[in-house]
């Protein structure tokens, strides 16, 4: 399995963005800098950000205090203004306590910040509690002394006498104001003051704060936009740098969710963010060069090769990342030259990753994306550990292309696939076989239909193996947390079960047994049991007497509308399938007339058949003057 947790190793050749960013940091030498990693879901940039806290501290022996602020974890339980303003007090504060003893006042000036912070949690109640004052109720938590307190620190105008109050408050309500300042102050004063101090703790601890954002793709679009309003607060101080990550495109959404009802341009939305983001840097997308290097890397991750050689493949696979625009390729021939003694079992995976790549950079449903190639990975490596768990031998790249058209396939094509499966005494889709044999000469002649028609399945269907061969009953049972299996079996009587059964295994003659136990089951059981053997006859080439013919002519005994249904399929076939044996076992079966007598009439129908058909018409004329 595969963790979707970041890292700071690179997988796909993002050091050296990293490194860039990096150095930007460093030149500004304390001097506020603020930067944005962008881009769409999944692609990185998280990883990207511990790159480039890595580069940093790889790059220089100057101290950088590092803060990680996930905003994310806060939505609904803090307003994000405080929380970031906490999170930052805090890191100061240990930061601080560290330098004890070698910096005077360093912690006294640190504890302050947070003061400060406490302040300002209050000051800026939740629109719950200003709303609840405004109409002279208590807000939640407040209650009795403690509404007429929050009253006296909310007017805007803090006095001594406010916070003498707070002294009479007990439990949590007196929490809230123990750390307040013991003197009159407002807002913006203390907001300004809190920057001006925070600027001269980090001066005299000699460190510059990076600030680091990450997850405003999972947020809320009132969460994103007040983490960006927080950032506002400690943008342009000394000894700061700010590195945000996230979709353009969400912050776009949340500005336009943010300023709803008013006339926004594209150039105002736009400049929302720019006008926070000094440095843009966008998460370059996954080319099939990328997509396979990845593939191969996350393998040889999780395969057996020692901690210091699978970091120095790695390494090589994504310096010659760097190398691809010039002509040179990542494949698994170069990977494999780098890997002495690959195992077996390795090896299969890097040609499997050879060769799923392209289809997984193109399909829209998965498109490159970095996190949606795990979750694939990992749901292969699940389908994997429960086929041997139940006894079910299956092909792992058999399993890979099936487990790709369920992700990137029509849903409703899915469902005819594994309809096909299910009804097919031998667990094979057969329609797939010209479809495969085309693909493999052009890939754009295929003639596809419905859902079936689109640039993945033409893709899909050149992918080795081809599936019309396999019995693919095992992968469609590891694979059931999508769709049930239910057979055509699974829909009769035991009785009808036993006879499908039965049918299924004549090899030369027709059974009057089998004839009599048919008799017992209900008209609609004998129509799905003709249906079911149908499936079985559409996979023959060649129509002599194969065995399915016996298992037709056989519940053809029986009278119903499902005699018509045989003829019909018999009538159908292709000319060039039909060979003479299969006349005179026909000839004698009244319903079969018809049958002989259009192949008699097909110009295309051999000249072999029709001489069979002529003789069987002739003894039968014979046998009827005869008598």
């Amino acid at each position: 399995m595969w963790s979707d947790n970041e890292t700071d190793r690179d997988f796909l050749n993002f050091g050296f963005v990293a490194d860039i960013a990096a150095e930007m940091i460093l030149q500004a030498d304390g001097r506020p800098i603020s930067m944005g990693i962008s881009g769409n879901w999944g692609v990185g940039k998280s990883s990207m950000m511990k790159l480039l806290a890595k580069s940093l501290k790889d790059r220089t022996d100057e101290k950088y205090l590092f803060v990680e602020f996930n905003a994310w974890l806060y939505q609904g339980y803090d307003d994000t203004r405080a929380a970031l303003m906490e999170v930052i007090a805090r890191a100061i504060l240990e930061k601080a306590e560290e330098s004890q003893g070698a910096i005077d006042g360093i912690v006294d000036q640190a504890q302050n910040l947070l003061k400060r912070v406490n302040w300002l949690r209050l000051a800026s109640a939740s629109a719950t509690t200003v709303a609840a004052l405004a109409v002279g109720l208590p807000p939640v938590g407040l209650i009795g002394e403690g509404f007429a307190v929050a009253k006296g620190l909310l007017d805007g105008k803090v006095t001594q006498e406010d916070f003498d109050a707070t002294t009479n408050l007990t439990g949590e309500v007196k929490g809230l104001f123990k750390d307040a300042p013991a003197a009159a102050t407002t807002a913006p004063k203390e907001i300004h003051d809190f920057r001006k101090e925070l600027e001269a703790t980090l001066k005299k601890l000699g460190v510059t704060m990076v600030v680091l954002i990450d997850d405003l793709d999972r947020c809320l679009p009132p969460t994103a936009i007040a983490t960006l309003e927080a950032m506002r607060l400690f943008l342009f101080l000394e000894r700061t740098a700010f590195v945000i990550a996230a979709d353009d495109q969400m912050i776009r959404k949340a500005v336009e969710n943010h300023f709803k009802g008013t006339q926004l341009s594209e150039d105002l939305v736009t400049n929302y963010f720019d006008k926070l983001i000094q440095v843009p840097i966008r998460v370059p997308p996954l080319g099939t060069q990328d997509v396979r290097a990845y593939l191969m890397i996350l393998f040889i991750e999780n395969s057996t090769l020692e901690e210091a050689d699978r970091d120095a493949v790695r390494t090589a696979i994504c310096k010659r990342l760097g190398e691809t625009w010039s002509g040179k390729r990542v494949d698994r021939a170069f990977v494999q030259s780098l890997i002495k003694d690959c195992p077996e079992d390795l090896a299969l995976q890097l040609d499997l990753a050879d060769r799923i790549a392209p289809i997984l950079t193109s399909s829209k449903n998965i498109a490159g994306n970095p996190r949606l190639i795990k979750r694939f990975l990992n749901t292969l490596s699940i389908r994997k550990a429960i086929a041997r768990a139940q006894g079910v031998n299956v092909d792992e790249p058999a399993l890979a292309k099936m487990l790709l058209f369920e992700r990137c396939g029509s849903e409703a094509a899915y469902g005819e696939l594994l309809s096909a499966i299910n009804e097919s005494g031998d667990g094979k889709a057969d329609f797939l076989n010209a479809w495969e044999a085309a693909a493999e000469k052009d890939p754009k002649a295929v003639s596809l239909e419905g859902d079936w028609n689109t640039d993945f399945v033409r893709e899909w269907l050149t992918l080795d193996p081809p599936l019309g061969e396999y019995d693919l009953r095992g992968i469609v049972y590891v694979s059931r947390e999508r769709m049930p299996i239910i057979t055509a079996a699974d829909r009769l009587s035991s009785e009808g079960a036993n006879v499908l059964e039965a049918l299924l295994k004549l090899t030369t003659t027709q059974s009057s047994t089998l004839a009599e136990k048919l008799k017992t089951v209900s008209s609609h059981e004998v129509g799905q049991i003709t249906e079911r053997l149908l499936v079985r006859a559409r996979a023959i080439e060649q129509w002599g007497t194969p065995p399915i013919l016996y298992s037709l002519l056989t519940v053809a005994t029986l009278p119903g509308d499902h005699v018509q249904t045989i003829a019909r399929f018999l009538g159908d076939l292709p000319s060039t399938q039909i060979t003479t044996p299969i006349v005179p076992v026909l000839a004698d079966k009244p319903w079969a007339a018809s049958v002989l007598s259009k192949w008699a009439q097909d110009v295309s129908v051999s000249a072999p058949v029709k001489k069979a058909i002529a003789n069987a018409s002739a003894q039968a004329d014979k046998t009827k003057g005869g008598a």
